[in-house]
């Protein structure tokens, strides 16, 4: 085998199917069972309530990557240019 070259299995971009039964019977499961899960969550406290639907939403939306963002400075910006000269000996 080749260092670094792919000989086998899935190619790139070609789906796993046990990934994709599976995501599809949980699809389905959570389909047949929505009355019931409202049912439970009107049953929860508020706070309880909020914490569970934001917990069941990371099924469903996608996770965002928090970013950092440095302001940009005020006014005007002070440059200083420095002149260093060699003496020649």
């Amino acid at each position: 085998m080749a260092q670094g070259i792919k000989t086998g299995g899935r190619t790139k971009g070609t789906p796993n199917k046990i990934t994709t039964e599976i995501r599809e019977r949980y699809s389905q499961l959570v389909n047949d069972n929505l009355e019931q899960l409202q049912t439970d969550l009107d049953s929860l406290e508020p706070k309880d309530r909020i914490r569970c639907i934001i917990e069941l939403s990371k099924f469903v939306l996608p996770t965002l990557k928090a970013i950092e963002q440095t302001p940009e400075p005020q006014g005007k910006i002070k440059i200083i240019r420095q002149v260093i000269h060699s003496n020649p000996q």
